[in-house]
């Protein structure tokens, strides 16, 4: 490790890594600095009985040639040795409740999204229509979005008032319509009272465009960026958490690892939790308004998950995901669950492999948990690189968790415990633990429709060389982590200049770094 960078980063999360790779293409020494035994935050794997698991990305939108997260993953030369395998082109998610046999698909493409519903809803196709046209409508606001030159972030304020559900309610009468169309929102956690319709048109937009798995896990992508980023002279370093900035002259000098590692540099990059930050950094550098709000906003709720390695040729392999609902209310009120009633909904999707057949090696279910639920061990603290055990009260909570849950798949998939070969879990400290989000949170920061400004965290801070990347910032997801770590970049080598290199290729004159 050299002593001082042009750029340092802390976090290896797909902003931050994005971030590095910019910048490294850009001439500047980098280093990224992270805390755990792999880089990637929420594209980390995890393996049990030689199964590979995906910590947090299940799907991957907007891939196909031509198409958004394509494009960015063109400039950043990490497709060629990128195994993806692309869903059901006729039903990539499917919706279903209790008590209705019949499967309610969301379609790859526009028109055959369209066509697919109206087949199942022939009254709602003006409904249905104008529901998608809105979609497109909305993220033709979000120049980045769209990879192109404007407003860094949006264009049009207004669209940050029009709530969800009350636009999707507006379409039609139709309950059951209405729960289709909102049928994927555990993809952005979405709330009733709360949750802008940008969010929801951002999130469903791209899988719609196009839809795929990776390979053998996602971990595959941060072994691309950590290769390129190192082809360009970059640096990264494992098992290095950062526990201290030190800030001189109201700026930050250097940072400070658990190994005892000082690390200095021009500019520095946070791609952990801001709330996490602002405390390393010091809230006295801070102006007091700043730090109370950072630290008030409210954070989406977590997740409880089972993975579950699959007996060899007893499930078959699902090329597609499901969201399932025990009644309508439970789309948007899923996450107000009560011990009886949980889990309302839920998610299922499955790993693949370069040469899948027809059996599934792996199954993975997702539903709501408050971060309540484990506040009785939120003292402890257990990953792969600072191993501790939780108790056994902790192993009973999640064996009872679990087996309400298979009970609540096995009325979806009646065989599911015959194949079962072993059951894994994953909890909100898990999440906590491993990703460094504020309570296990599943995607950062709650995006309120009555107060869009409350969540918003620009990339610069008051310190001028300490830059923020990641989901909190602006929108969640690969596609929309990848989007801030350009518009950190745009904020420290101009916005136009980077767009032109990521759209064009175009050779511009060189920028300098803020001193």
């Amino acid at each position: 490790m050299k002593e001082h960078y042009d750029v340092v980063i802390i976090g290896s999360g797909m902003g931050g890594l994005v971030a590095a790779n910019i910048l490294a293409r850009e001439g500047k020494s980098v280093c990224v600095l992270e805390k755990n035994n792999q880089y990637g935050g929420n594209l980390q794997t995890f393996v049990r009985e030689k199964t590979i698991f995906d910590t947090g990305v299940h799907y991957l939108g907007g891939l196909s040639k031509g198409q958004n997260l394509y494009r960015y993953f063109e400039y950043l030369d990490i497709l060629d040795g990128l195994e993806f395998i692309q869903l059901n082109e006729d039903g990539f998610d499917i919706i279903t409740f209790d008590n209705d046999p019949k499967e309610y698909p969301h379609a790859q493409g526009y028109e055959n999204f369209e066509n697919s519903l109206i087949a199942q809803f022939p009254e709602e196709a003006d409904a249905i229509k104008k529901y998608t046209a809105k979609l497109r409508e909305t993220c033709e606001k979000f120049p980045l979005y769209n990879l192109k030159v404007g407003k860094p972030y949006y264009e049009d304020s207004d669209m940050f008032a029009t709530p969800a559900k009350p636009y999707i309610d507006s379409l039609t009468e139709n309950e059951k319509l209405r729960a289709v169309l909102a049928g994927s929102n555990l993809l952005y956690a979405g709330d009733a009272e709360k949750s802008p319709f940008y969010v929801h048109a951002l999130s469903v937009n791209s899988y719609i465009e196009s839809a795929y798995r990776c390979a053998n896990g996602g971990s595959q992508i941060t072994k691309r960026l950590i290769r390129k980023l190192k082809e360009h002279g970059g640096e990264a370093y494992k098992h290095q958490e950062v526990v201290d900035f030190e800030v001189v002259d109201k700026k930050v000098v250097s940072v400070s690892t658990k190994k005892g590692d000082v690390v200095k540099g021009n500019l520095f990059i946070s791609n952990i939790e801001p709330k996490t930050t602002v405390k390393l950094v010091g809230e006295q550098h801070f102006r007091k308004s700043y730090g109370k709000r950072i630290e008030e906003i409210d954070s989406t709720i977590s997740a409880f998950s089972v993975h579950i390695v699959l007996k060899p040729k007893t499930f078959p392999y699902l090329n597609k995901n499901y969201y399932h609902f025990k009644d309508y209310n439970a789309v948007w009120n899923g996450h107000q669950y009560t011990e009886e009633s949980w889990p309302e909904t839920y998610m299922v999707s499955m790993g693949v492999r370069k040469n899948q057949d027809e059996w599934g090696d792996q199954l993975t279910a997702i539903s709501y948990m408050r971060y309540e639920e484990v506040a009785p061990w939120t003292d402890t603290f257990n990953t792969v690189a600072n191993k501790n055990s939780r108790g056994e009260t902790y192993e009973e909570f999640k064996k009872v968790k679990t087996e309400i849950f298979l009970d609540e798949l096995e009325k979806k998939f009646p065989t599911i415990r015959e194949c079962i070969q072993s059951v894994h879990t994953s909890t909100p400290l898990s999440y906590r633990d491993y990703i460094g989000c504020n309570r296990g949170s599943m995607y950062g920061y709650v995006k309120d429709v009555a107060n869009p400004l409350k969540s918003f965290i620009s990339p610069r801070t008051r310190i001028p060389n300490l830059f923020f990347t990641g989901q909190s910032l602006n929108m969640h997801g690969i596609l929309g982590v990848t989007i801030s770590g350009v518009l950190t970049c745009s904020e420290i080598v101009g916005g136009e200049y980077l767009l032109n290199k990521i759209t064009k290729g175009v050779e511009l004159p060189e920028t300098t770094l803020e001193e």
